[in-house]
């Protein structure tokens, strides 16, 4: 997926301009399609900034938590391994 040049914050912010001036001018204003406008609006349309934010640091916190299970679940498959050898 390519990488979008503006921040979700950024994204949000000219998502509130949408609000008071029309989409066609924003999307030219800030050098994107209207169809970017739209899609983000699906994605981000009800999101304030602050809700972006802690939107990114939940997603942090989950992938670190995903990650802590599956070396606790490579752990526990090692140990039974190493169990079932023994016996």
């Amino acid at each position: 997926m390519k990488k979008s040049k503006f921040t979700e914050e950024q994204i949000v912010g000219i998502l509130r301009e949408t609000d008071r001036d029309p989409v066609a001018t924003v999307a030219k204003r800030h050098g994107v399609s209207d169809q970017a406008i739209y899609t983000w609006k699906k994605r981000f349309g009800s999101f304030q900034p602050d809700d972006v934010r802690r939107l990114k640091q939940l997603e942090q916190e989950n992938a670190r938590l995903k990650k802590l299970v599956a070396e606790r679940d490579l752990e526990i498959e090692v140990m039974k391994e190493i169990a079932a050898k023994k016996w």
